[in-house]
Parts: C-alpha cells; structure tokens; sequence
C-alpha cells in the first residue's frame, strides 16, 4: 500500500472520528449518572494581585510556596522586612518613593499583595494621583512598580530603570465586556 493511501486511510479515520463525536449546547445531564465531586481539602497555589510584586520580592521555592499560600491579613507582618531587604538590594540609594513612602511604608504595603479596590474613585493603579484603588485593563503595572522602586521622591531618578519600554497591549482592548483583546 503507498503511502498516499495511508495517509487517506488515516485522514478519513480522523474525519470520521471527529464527526463520530457529537457535542450540543444541552448542559444537563439528563440523568446520565454522571456527577461531579468537589469534597476534599483545596489548597491556595498562587497569590498575584500585584504583578511581578512575589515574583520580584520573594526567593522561588519554599519562601515563594509559603507567600503563595498566606492569608493576606498575615502577610505584612511576616514578609515586610523581606520585602524590604530586597528592595534595598535592588536600590541602595531608595529614601522615598513617588508616593512620598519611605522603603518600611512602601514594602509594607507591597507586603500584603491584595489588590485594592475603591468604590468611590477612579480605578487605576497608579495615575499620578490615584493609587492602588484598583487596576484598569490599559494599566502598566510594571512601569508603576518600576517607577515606585527606582524613581526616587519625584518619579524620574533612574530614567532607565523606570519604563519596560512595553507602551501598550499588542491588540486594542474592546469596548463591550469582557473588554479583553481577541487571542491571537
């Protein structure tokens, strides 16, 4: 047998398995039998609100396992001098930030990675005058955390270190919900 008969043969077996597959929109079981189990212990595996924040501040491994896995109101008690010691590594030369914070308020609040979420003004992460009250889709968190960390009590020291040079998403965000950009 040639090969190019092989191939057909493989080709309409495929066809005829994809076809053979039948999927509707009924979502009911319709007594089928079939039920789903969510008993069990869950465990918490990831905790990001802030973007890059754990990836930068916390060591991979187990400390970064155990940041994971805290419960937010204990975070800034046990992971602010972390935080802090790693900022200073980072940039020796931090005194204050944009925020006028100084490296114990600025990882304190880094420390408890939660986003913020303000009822009652603008949602942005960082505007300039509005911060952390919640972060828009167009937000560039990292220029912000960059702008926080290395450019100083007015927010240009370091001008190099301030930007990822990323300016905007690769698609338009839409302007109904779900607002996110098409995939690829």
């Amino acid at each position: 047998m040639s090969k190019i008969n092989k191939f057909k043969i493989i080709t309409i077996a495929l066809v005829v398995a994809v076809v053979s597959v039948n999927c509707d929109n009924d979502d009911s079981y319709g007594g089928s039998g079939v039920s789903l189990d969510f008993s069990g212990t869950y465990v918490q595996q990831d905790q990001m609100a802030r973007p890059a924040i754990n990836t930068v501040f916390v060591a991979s491994g187990q400390p970064k396992d155990d940041f994971n896995a805290a419960i937010p109101s204990a975070m800034g008690a046990k992971y602010q001098s972390i935080f802090q010691s790693r900022l200073l590594a980072l940039n020796p030369a931090f005194t204050t930030n944009a925020l006028g914070q100084t490296a114990v308020q600025f990882t304190g609040l880094l420390a408890t990675d939660v986003l913020n979420v303000s009822t009652t003004k603008k949602t942005t992460f960082f505007d300039g005058t509005n911060v952390l009250t919640g972060r828009a889709l167009a937000d560039d968190v990292i220029d912000v955390e960059l702008l926080l960390i290395f450019g100083g009590s007015t927010g240009v020291s370091n001008p190099t270190l301030t930007k990822d040079n990323v300016n905007a998403n690769d698609k338009a965000f839409g302007t109904t919900f779900p607002y996110l950009a098409s995939a690829w």
